[in-house]
């Protein structure tokens, strides 16, 4: 199927769900993650209605953006795991960063912000089923509270919610209690009223698994494999 169609039948869905939850269909928003996939496709999703997208490695996004430089109104956000020594380029390269896993973190996006005059949105990365294989931080760890505690400082960052990527089951309705965990856990963050800690947020589901999410109080899927096709790893 065409690119556009895909995305046509995923808001179908959206809208299923939504409705399903009593939820308006403009509380939540379509990210397509365009990881791997050249810029041409891309173009194709942004002219069928996509202007939110999502990237994980700096080194690749940056080595495509010059050719997407042309397309107004786009964010661009970066959703993968981000590493200390690549803080200053992906600030200077994404819209958002999504993938916040370490107050260490917080700081280098701060600190690169301080240079630019703006704000930067970021999301805190939560880990919600403790795989050693992924990165964000436990729902429950001292790093979660110190990121927290430590948001009225970093003056040039934007802290608007959480983000996870929960345990891959074949069955989507297992991820339903992750989904579940982590909607508690910003409720919960919120309820705090911490200084400058937005929990407007909540970026969970993926193409097999939106509308779980959804259900659960997603205010944002990230959709890849359902928009783009199989990517190829690399």
């Amino acid at each position: 199927m065409l690119i556009s169609q895909n995305i046509a039948r995923i808001r179908e869905e959206i809208l299923a769900a939504t409705r399903r939850a009593g939820r308006s269909e403009n509380d939540v928003v379509l990210m397509a993650v365009s990881k791997t996939f050249p810029s041409h496709a891309i173009r194709e999703a942004y002219a069928a209605g996509a202007r939110v997208f999502g990237e994980s490695k700096v080194q690749e996004f940056s080595g495509k953006i010059s050719a997407l430089a042309d397309l107004p109104d786009v964010a661009w956000h970066m959703i993968g795991h981000l590493q200390t020594n690549k803080a200053t380029r992906a600030a200077e390269l994404f819209t958002a960063i999504d993938s916040v896993d370490s107050l260490r973190l917080a700081e280098k996006l701060n600190a690169a912000m301080q240079q630019t005059g703006r704000k930067l949105p970021v999301l805190i990365e939560i880990n919600v089923g403790g795989e050693s294989a992924k990165t964000g931080v436990a729902i429950d760890s001292p790093e979660l509270e110190s990121i927290l505690q430590s948001a009225s400082r970093l003056d040039h960052l934007e802290m608007r919610g959480l983000m996870t990527v929960p345990p891959y089951m074949d069955n989507p309705e297992g991820a339903r209690v992750h989904f579940r965990q982590l909607r508690e856990l910003r409720q919960k963050v919120a309820s705090r009223r911490l200084p400058s800690v937005n929990m407007d947020v909540l970026s969970m589901g993926m193409s097999h698994d939106f509308a779980i999410a959804i259900e659960e109080g997603s205010t944002c899927v990230r959709i890849g494999t359902a928009i783009f096709g199989v990517r190829t790893k690399i």
